[in-house]
């Protein structure tokens, strides 16, 4: 016997659920997917490893949601924004207060948003399971279609049946099992490190926002920052704070900092990430303890479940989405989104410098239909950061907005599909863009290009 493998024993097992649209993930993309694609019609379940929505933002704690706009005007819309919008009126009076005409950054109460998105899709009509894992997947016989997946979870092995599979899982997951091919991380594998965020309780914003203009630091502490890792209160690594999000005048979620070396595909990666990150979060509620005013008696309540992810594969798409493509703002004739958010790249050590690009305000690139359908495979969509682009891009394409930007899109062209009975390549895209555009997506002022524009 192999004492590095088993054999295991042939089983049959039930088929749970038989679906037009499954969507594996319940963050961004996911979400924004599966209420697309039951609003267009279409029998769908989705499925969570975790017990609800919300992928980073209330699993890994990122403490805002990155900009809906290109510093002038909204271009992410639709089912994102509503989102958004649902959960500030679901916040209290002085958080709607101050937050009412705010669009980017917009500070992220979790327990609030998981109820909001457990709403939304009930009311979408979404079959919503949690706490289940995909197994494997099932191809056709000559490999072009996913006919399912098994999962596992407290109820035993099963089966899903299903016509059309949205890869919601941030990393590619189920493309990956479906033999498609992907890159991922840098030249030589390198990833951009995880952050540990935390929400702060028991501070004082007054107090902080008093040593702001006393020191003239800037709201990322650099200066403070930079002090204490001159001082050895803080590693060495990044120089300032990601973000510091105020719910209220004494509840603040943070992102600062880096884990190097997490691969979010293992198992073993981010269990180190998890143990490691809240380390190095007790550390940094030292320092904000000592060195910054207002946070004297900070108290963390809660620090993510994970450490948050910001890359892991990059499938191979009918299109491949590039820096040209972004640097020049341009547009396709197959556009489901915009997309004007910064290239960031973090530092894979803490030695490494950091990259950012930034389109001029009021410019934005076309996100083409193309770069959700994974090679080989006619009826899957891959949303949200696992797309297809080159790594530049996918530090700008990853961010929560345009994860909601490529999911609604996905699902309503799967709805789109299940109704005809098209692959996923033989849908009609104008039909899908015309579908979009009545759900208030914006592609565009000069939408459709022109030949010139394209």
């Amino acid at each position: 016997m192999n004492e590095k493998q088993i054999t295991l024993p042939v089983q049959t097992i039930p088929v749970s659920y038989d679906v037009d649209v499954l969507v594996v993930g319940g963050g961004a993309s996911g979400i924004a997917a599966a209420i697309s694609a039951a609003e267009g019609g279409a029998n769908t379940l989705l499925i969570e490893q975790r017990g609800f929505l919300g992928g980073m933002g209330t699993v890994a704690l990122v403490p805002a949601f990155c900009p809906f706009t290109d510093k002038e005007k909204p271009i992410i819309r639709g089912i994102g924004m509503k989102l958004m919008e649902r959960m500030k009126q679901a916040c209290n009076a002085d958080y709607r207060a101050e937050y009412q005409e705010t669009l980017d950054w917009v500070p992220i109460d979790p327990e609030v948003l998981k109820r909001v998105y457990d709403d939304a899709l009930l009311e979408s009509g979404v079959s919503l399971l949690y706490h289940t894992f995909v197994f494997d997947v099932l191809l056709s016989d000559d490999r072009s279609k996913v006919e399912g997946v098994v999962i596992a979870n407290k109820s035993g092995r099963s089966f899903i049946r299903c016509r059309y599979l949205i890869d919601a899982t941030g990393d590619g997951d189920l493309a990956a099992l479906a033999g498609v091919p992907f890159q991922k991380g840098g030249d030589q594998g390198e990833l951009q490190p995880g952050s540990m965020c935390y929400l702060l309780a028991n501070v004082n914003r007054v107090k902080f926002q008093q040593y702001i203009q006393e020191t003239g630091d800037t709201g990322q502490l650099h200066q403070t920052v930079e002090r204490a890792i001159a001082e050895g209160a803080l590693p060495e690594g990044r120089k300032s704070i990601s973000g510091l999000a105020w719910v209220n005048d004494y509840l603040v979620g943070v992102n600062f900092g880096h884990v190097f070396g997490i691969d979010g595909t293992k198992a073993e990666d981010l269990t180190r990430g998890a143990i490691e990150g809240r380390k190095l979060a007790e550390r940094q509620v030292e320092f904000f303890r000592k060195y910054v005013p207002g946070f004297d008696m900070a108290h963390m309540v809660a620090s993510g479940e994970q450490v948050g992810i910001r890359e892991t594969r990059r499938i191979q798409g009918d299109y491949v989405l590039t820096v040209d493509d972004f640097i020049s703002a341009r547009s396709f004739p197959d556009d489901i989104a915009r997309n004007a958010y910064y290239i960031d790249i973090h530092l894979a050590n803490h030695k490494s410098e950091m990259t950012f690009n930034h389109l001029p305000p009021g410019q934005s690139h076309g996100v083409p239909y193309r770069i959700m359908l994974p090679v080989g495979i006619e009826n899957v969509w891959v949303a949200g950061r696992s797309a297809s682009s080159d790594r530049a891009v996918q530090g700008s394409l990853r961010v929560m907005p345009n994860c909601f930007a490529m999911g609604q899109a996905a699902g309503t062209a799967a709805a789109l599909a299940a109704s005809t009975g098209a692959t996923s390549r033989k849908i009609s895209v104008t039909q899908l863009q015309k579908l979009l555009l009545e759900q208030d997506v914006w592609l565009g002022e000069k939408f459709p290009p022109t030949e010139g524009e394209r």
